[in-house]
């Protein structure tokens, strides 16, 4: 089912998300399928519980959106419960992101180019895996909606001072999206 997804403002982007309970297969199945469709409703690259407002570890991320700029991203879809970076490269890249959460606003945000991350699937199967480059990026955006961080938090403070009145707006739900929202 489609989801609204919360805006900028809402507490369940602000808290750290609790570990998926793998023993309720139903409740984890439906969750995931409710992250993708309504992710394939917002045309978005990754979504995380916390933005659909369940304040659970569980993520999805579609490269193929992204394969007109990253053709390596082709077919690259991943569903990530209780995922933890367990290794990350001291080598760092910058990249102007956004989120569905946060609409119109884009920012600058240094992150590891490279992340080792061990998770569940969506059948349950534990994996370990490493990302480097845009899949990097988009793997480590989404985790960060599981601790409660937003893309905008890791700007730089002169950066986020040029954005408060967007991010005020936001809060206060006057922006334009193409998908369904929701406040607190």
């Amino acid at each position: 089912m489609i989801k609204p997804i919360y805006l900028y403002g809402s507490p369940v982007l602000r808290a750290k998300a609790a570990p998926a309970e793998l023993e309720k297969k139903d409740e984890l199945k439906q969750l995931v399928a409710d992250l993708w469709e309504t992710l394939a409703a917002s045309e978005g690259c990754g979504l995380a519980a916390p933005q659909i407002g369940v304040s659970k570890r569980v993520v999805v991320v579609d490269g193929d959106v992204m394969t007109d700029i990253y053709d390596y991203l082709k077919g690259f879809k991943r569903t990530f419960i209780n995922p933890e970076i367990v290794w990350e490269s001291e080598e760092k890249t910058t990249y102007n992101e956004g989120c569905l959460s946060v609409p119109g606003v884009y920012c600058d945000v240094v992150r590891p180019k490279k992340i080792k991350v061990e998770y569940y699937d969506e059948n349950l199967e534990k994996k370990v895996e490493e990302f480097d480059n845009f899949a990097a990026r988009m793997v480590q955006h989404e985790f960060s909606h599981l601790e409660g961080v937003l893309f905008t938090d890791l700007v730089a403070p002169i950066r986020k001072k040029l954005v408060v009145k967007k991010l005020q707006r936001i809060a206060s739900g006057k922006v334009p999206t193409r998908y369904t929202t929701r406040i607190k």
